[in-house]
């Protein structure tokens, strides 16, 4: 099962990857956010996929599941959401003041 949310991982890596080498902004957005669940699923499979009880002390149970991967995971994803809202603003600021989307534009070069 971990093999597989690695595959999976990668996958969105590498879409993410080839997203933020667009020319369009909110491609580069979109390709921000692909990465951003790319760590989260990276992040619980480094914490291994193991079924267990609650890491609530009790008697009788001898085997928890380890909360910090799903703490580090929230903690990602409110500061991808943090990062994403920065880059759709400064997007969006971008294409209102210059009226394009296009960063061969945007960097002064000549587009056909």
């Amino acid at each position: 099962m971990e093999f597989i949310i690695c595959i999976l991982a990668g996958i969105l890596f590498a879409t993410g990857v080839y997203n933020i080498l667009q020319k369009q902004l909110l491609r580069i957005a979109i390709g921000t956010g692909l990465i951003s669940h790319a760590a989260h699923l990276f992040i619980l499979t480094m914490g291994k996929l193991k079924r267990g009880q609650p890491p609530i002390i009790l008697e009788g149970i001898t085997e928890y599941t380890d909360p910090l991967p799903h703490a580090l995971i929230l903690t990602s994803i409110v500061i991808s959401f943090g990062v994403t809202s920065v880059v759709l603003v400064l997007a969006y600021r971008t294409v209102n003041e210059n009226n394009t989307d296009n960063m061969e534009q945007l960097r002064g070069n000549e587009y056909e």
